[in-house]
């Protein structure tokens, strides 16, 4: 096996020693910690994109897979949605009054997604999940809120997981977490707080897929419940399909969120429900001076437009199928069935490594990402492909996997995980907690 290059790093470590000085936790954002990343290994700062690679401050180069933890579809810096920031920049970014673009966009999301009847925007995923509850509350008179998944950093998602830290009580209490493909656990909270739930919000898919029937079981329970049921799509939509994964399982939501792919990186979010929930918002409050930003309206619409003209989903999930099907095949080939996994959709991959105990092992995890980084392949565990991924960006890929399936297999036989590491196991931001009561 040939030996991974030592990666220069100078300029890498000398802005984490600076930024831990002035940024809490030396990031904005936990999944962009150099810690979740093979911290030592792994480059600290990247300095530009362009398709699907990306390059650190130090000159190295690397097949990203992160794609900035999702919203990258198309691929970075790409041309059609680079001129088009351009050109409404030309005009104005942000005015004093609305902008034709906003109509443009809505009346484009209300034609692709089958829920989208009236369309809000905000700036991320939060901003839209927070408002679709809030909304759900009003229109149903009610406050409890049921929710799989994960769904921002608002109290009331985040108070229901172990980064509780600040959240009071009275609002953790209102929002009760259940596991996805578990009907009857479903049925049991709805029968536990009977007449009290404004919402069911859930990811409709994450990378276990629904079993036969579980979506529209959910959707039959929460309408016989009168409550309302809202999928969050930040990361399904305009990835797994252009209506996302309501178009993809048919199975329609009272609202809906998207995020992520939808402006190819751009901060852009949107609500999307039904006119006569989405009405409400005459009366409830859900207004910020950026929500109007018009650099992003423009990236959405090159995007969305983009993705139809190219037909660029099935290309991604034909590219995606490809490196799952090499990626479980370099598996069986070095005899990591069993410790190795890699599961998901085509269009995002999630591997998993478990260890003697057959628990998840964050070591195993920790060791396979420090072996590809070294062999120019930046992931975590969950893998993002784009429409700018090459046949031979897969094959670099592969080829990465395959040597550091062999070093695993070697550490593994000699006992020698944690000695191979070269800093420390990555650690789970959020361990989520289960709370059928408050």
């Amino acid at each position: 096996m040939p030996a991974a290059k030592k990666l220069a790093r100078q300029h890498s470590d000398e802005f984490w020693e600076r930024a831990i000085k002035v940024i809490p936790i030396g990031t904005q954002t936990f999944g962009k910690s150099p810690k979740q990343w093979a911290f030592g290994t792994a480059p600290n700062y990247l300095q530009r994109a362009k398709g699907s690679h990306v390059w650190d401050v130090d000159g190295n180069e690397y097949i990203d897979y992160g794609m900035a933890l999702g919203p990258i579809i198309l691929g970075y810096n790409y041309p059609r949605v680079t001129e088009a920031i351009k050109d409404q920049l030309e005009q104005a970014s942000i005015l004093s009054l609305n902008h034709p673009i906003e109509v443009e966009l809505a009346e484009l999301l209300v034609e692709l997604i089958p829920c989208a009847e009236m369309v809000r925007f905000g700036k991320n995923g939060s901003d839209a999940t927070s408002a679709a509850v809030r909304l759900a509350r009003a229109f149903t008179g009610r406050e409890v809120i049921l929710c799989s998944g994960y769904h921002g950093w608002q109290d009331w998602y985040i108070g229901t997981t172990s980064r509780s830290r600040g959240v009071p009580k009275a609002v953790r209490d209102l929002t009760l977490q259940f596991p996805y493909n578990d009907i009857d656990y479903l049925n049991a909270l709805f029968e536990k707080y009977p007449g009290a739930v404004a919402a069911v919000i859930m990811e409709p898919s994450n990378f276990e897929a629904p079993q036969p029937g579980y979506l529209e079981k959910v959707k039959e329970l929460t309408r016989r419940n009168g409550a309302l049921l809202i999928f969050d799509e930040v990361l399904t939509g305009f990835r797994m399909s252009m209506g996302g994964a309501q178009e993809y399982f048919g199975v329609i939501p009272d609202l809906a969120i998207f995020a992520k792919a939808m402006a190819n990186g751009m901060p852009i979010s949107a609500l999307v429900g039904k006119a006569e929930i989405m009405q409400l918002f005459s009366e409830v409050f859900y207004s910020f001076t950026f929500a109007s930003e018009m650099l992003s309206m423009a990236a959405s619409i090159a995007t969305i437009q983009e993705l139809q003209d190219k037909n660029a989903l099935p290309e991604i999930w034909k590219r995606g199928g490809e490196l799952k099907r090499g990626c479980l095949e370099l598996i069986a080939e070095f005899g990591l069935e069993g410790t190795v996994s890699c599961t998901g959709y085509d269009v995002w991959l999630r591997f998993a490594f478990t260890g003697k105990d057959s628990r998840e092992s964050q070591a195993l995890e920790t060791l396979f990402r420090q072996e590809v980084t070294k062999r120019g392949i930046l992931m975590r565990t969950s893998t993002f492909i784009c429409y700018s991924h090459s046949a031979e960006d897969i094959q670099k890929t592969l080829k990465a996997y395959g040597e550091a399936f062999e070093y695993i297999s070697q550490a593994l036989k000699q006992g020698a995980v944690e000695q191979s590491l070269e800093g420390p196991i990555i650690e789970p931001v959020i361990r989520g907690q289960l709370r059928v009561s408050g």
